[in-house]
């Protein structure tokens, strides 16, 4: 409804002499931003109750909600900073797109955190500042939306640059290509929580990873990234060794969430990597394109 409402806007504007229709169309929108916040800030109070009672946690499929990312990645988000808190209320997303399907928007928008974004598409980029630039609750002060290809050799520059060191709240790796290598690389920043995507065609059996390569590009088939990033038993070996562990997956298994050893521990206790993977999603995604890609190079680690 909210991008209805702004393409109304925006062709108001456009005709010109709509000032009244501009005027109504506007307060709507704001009325169902301010009702979708207002909805999340008291979903974010229960969730805190239930923590403080003890109660069961919740399966993550049940706490799924879609603001801005791509499945439910945001109420998942939501709902282990309810339970663990909102500290920092900064975050870092590397692979960014043009900032209105990401995993650090809602958090941005809805909830006041600052962030550094990060995006190799120029066209991408462009469009996420104007996007956070147009938004009325982050026009004051928008999140650092850098253009800007990723590497291993200057991620730790780059957040370093931007004044991002030392405790963040949240690490967003979504590049569709080398991010194994990327998180191996990162040591500026110790995110609270990682939230990163995961190359689920290879199911809980290998610990792989795609070679690094600076210039890497993945390779697509049907839009699904076939030949990029790393397993998620390999995500789970890297997370153990940087000190993280993984407390579950979003219902397709393809985004992965970690939290840093010391957080959470008794609310959010490591699961295995096949309970991440049971989703019918996983078995079709495997048949489908592993044969693809199977001889590809790949690194064991």
């Amino acid at each position: 409804m909210k991008s209805i409402l702004k393409t109304l806007v925006r062709r108001a504007a456009a005709i010109g002499g709509f000032d009244d229709l501009r005027t109504r169309l506007d307060r709507i929108a704001a009325d169902i931003s301010s009702s979708a916040k207002a909805e999340q800030l008291l979903l974010r109070r229960q969730y805190e109750a239930l923590g403080q009672a003890n109660a069961p946690l919740m399966r993550f499929e049940d706490v799924e909600l879609r603001v801005y990312s791509q499945n439910g990645e945001d109420g998942i988000l939501l709902y282990l900073f309810s339970l663990i808190g909102m500290k920092s209320y900064r975050c870092v997303e590397i692979g960014a797109g043009d900032g209105s399907q990401c995993n650090t928007s809602n958090l941005i928008i809805n909830h006041g955190w600052t962030g550094l974004l990060l995006e190799g598409d120029a066209r991408l980029a462009a469009q996420g500042k104007r996007f956070f630039t147009d938004h009325p609750d982050t026009s004051v002060y928008p999140p650092m939306l850098v253009h800007v290809w990723i590497t291993r050799e200057n991620v730790n520059e780059l957040l370093a640059m931007h004044g991002f060191e030392g405790e963040i709240d949240l690490l967003s790796l979504d590049i569709d290509g080398v991010d194994y290598w990327i998180w191996d690389a990162i040591d500026r920043v110790s995110p609270r929580v990682v939230v990163a995507e995961v190359q689920v065609i290879w199911g809980d059996d290998r610990a792989v990873t795609v070679p690094y390569r600076p210039d890497f590009v993945a390779q697509f088939v049907e839009g699904f990234g076939v030949y990029s990033g790393a397993s998620l038993p390999a995500f789970v070996k890297l997370g153990r060794r940087k000190g993280y562990r993984l407390v579950g997956c979003q219902r397709y298994g393809f985004n992965a969430f970690f939290m840093r050893e010391g957080v959470g521990e008794d609310m959010f206790p490591e699961v295995p990597v096949a309970a991440c993977l049971q989703h019918p999603f996983v078995a079709w995604a495997r048949d489908r394109f592993l044969p693809m890609v199977r001889d590809r190079q790949w690194v064991d680690v």
